[in-house]
């Protein structure tokens, strides 16, 4: 089994939310954010590997595109509205809402990127360090992620960057992201941060210098053997309300 960031803190902070999802294959319900963040990430990528050719509309354009393709995708799989999760007042309110907000997230990273040029890591045949795709061996566990940007520093090191739409980052996933580019790519990662698109700027960055593999592999290893032995004890708590998997759960608080 290849693992990722997402499914260690996922079994982390609630194994049997693991097994509903992942393991009983239950269908999640929709909502508005997660469609929100894919285009917005969809946008990004194409304003990059453009080489920043596009304008401000085109870029709106791509999210656009990716999020009515998206929304209606999951409104045809549950097109009862009541059953979205949702940060608004209703399901119909929310993806109006963020379809506005991620239109004008797209329009800014351009802006953004256009007043400070971070320069776009590339390799020796050209590929750019955009949404790339980095898999490797830690601790006896095939780890996989895709790193949103791998951006050049002064001294010839390389700085791991996360694109967010929401508010929730994840330190770990920097650190995997940085133990997997140094292992994948033979690059030196020092740090690292998020571009944070609810205020257009980056965030403080993380320092990397000490996170070793054995240190990253540690909670890989823990989970993946949870896993591999069935271990899916519910936590239920406050994360319930968040769950998309709640409605198949008889331990669920929401």
């Amino acid at each position: 089994m290849t693992r990722s960031v997402s499914q260690v803190e996922q079994y982390e902070r609630c194994p049997h939310q693991y097994e509903l999802q992942r393991v009983k294959r239950v269908t999640p319900r929709p909502a508005a954010w997660s469609h929100q963040g894919t285009a917005v990430h969809a946008a990004v990528e194409a304003h990059e590997r453009s080489g920043r050719a596009l304008s401000q509309g085109q870029v709106a354009d791509v999210f656009a595109a990716e999020y009515t393709t998206a929304t209606q995708a999951a409104l045809s799989r549950e097109p009862r509205l009541g059953r979205w999760m949702t940060a608004g007042t209703d399901g119909q309110s929310d993806i109006e809402a963020r379809y506005i907000l991620g239109m004008d997230q797209a329009r800014a990273y351009v802006r953004w990127a256009e007043e400070h040029q971070p320069e776009i890591w590339k390799s020796p045949s050209g590929e750019i360090g955009v949404e790339k795709h980095l898999t490797a061996d830690i601790g006896g566990v095939t780890v996989q992620g895709y790193v949103d940007q791998l951006v050049n520093r002064s001294g010839g090191s390389v700085r791991v960057r996360d694109v967010k739409t929401g508010s929730t980052k994840s330190k770990f996933q920097l650190q995997t992201y940085g133990v997997l580019a140094r292992k994948v790519i033979g690059v030196e990662v020092n740090d690292a941060d998020w571009y944070m698109a609810k205020t257009g700027n980056l965030s403080r960055p993380v320092d990397l210098t000490g996170v070793t593999e054995d240190f990253v592999a540690e909670r890989f290893v823990a989970m993946d053997q949870a896993v591999k032995v069935g271990a899916f004890p519910a936590k239920p708590g406050f994360h319930c309300r968040f769950c998309d998997v709640s409605h198949a759960c008889r331990f669920s608080r929401t």
